[in-house]
C-alpha cells in the first residue's frame, strides 16, 4: 500500500485527521508548493499549532503515524518550507536548527538545558543603534535568541 493509498484509508477512519490534511494542502497549495503525502503530512505536524521543531522531531512525529518517509525528504521538506515562507528556520547554534511554525516577527529564549524554544513578543525586545548597513543593502530582520539555562545556586 502506497503512502498517498494509506493517507486515503486513514481519512476514511478519521475525519479530524482528513480535516487536517486538506488544510495542510490547502496551505502548500497558497505557497506554490505541490501537496505530495509527504509534505502534506510534514505540513501537517508542523503546523498543527505554533511550536519549534527539529528535523530529527518531525521524523520522530512522522515515525509515530507509521509513515516511511526518509530523512532526505523531511530534510529537503523543511528548506523548501522555510524557502517559501511556510516556517521559519532559527538557527541557535551550528548543530541545531529549528522550524518555527510561527513567522510573525518574533523573538525567542533558547533554554540550553531543555533544548526548547519559546517565544518573545518582539515588542519586549528593543534594539536600539545597529551599525550602518553595507551600501546597496537594507536590514531584512533581526533575530534575537537569548540563552538560558537553569540556575546553579
Amino acid at each position: 500500500m502506497s503512502l498517498h493509498d494509506k493517507s486515503r484509508c486513514d481519512d476514511l477512519d478519521n475525519p479530524q485527521l482528513a480535516a487536517e490534511r486538506e488544510r495542510a494542502a490547502g496551505i502548500l497549495e497558497s505557497r506554490d508548493i505541490t501537496p505530495t503525502a509527504q509534505r502534506v503530512e510534514i505540513a501537517r505536524i508542523l503546523l498543527a499549532r505554533p511550536q519549534h521543531l527539529s528535523a530529527e522531531q518531525v521524523i520522530c512525529a512522522l515515525k509515530q503515524g507509521e509513515l516511511a518517509v526518509s530523512k532526505a525528504t523531511v530534510y529537503n521538506t523543511l528548506g523548501l518550507f522555510a524557502a517559501k515562507g511556510l516556517v521559519r528556520e532559527v538557527n541557535v547554534d551550528p548543530n541545531k536548527v529549528f522550524y518555527d511554525s510561527n513567522c510573525s516577527d518574533h523573538h525567542h529564549f533558547y533554554d540550553v538545558d531543555s533544548c526548547t524554544l519559546t517565544d518573545i513578543d518582539a515588542r519586549k525586545i528593543a534594539i536600539d543603534g545597529l551599525p550602518d548597513v553595507p551600501r546597496g543593502k537594507v536590514v531584512d530582520r533581526v533575530d534575537v535568541i537569548v540563552r538560558v539555562r537553569s540556575r546553579s545556586d
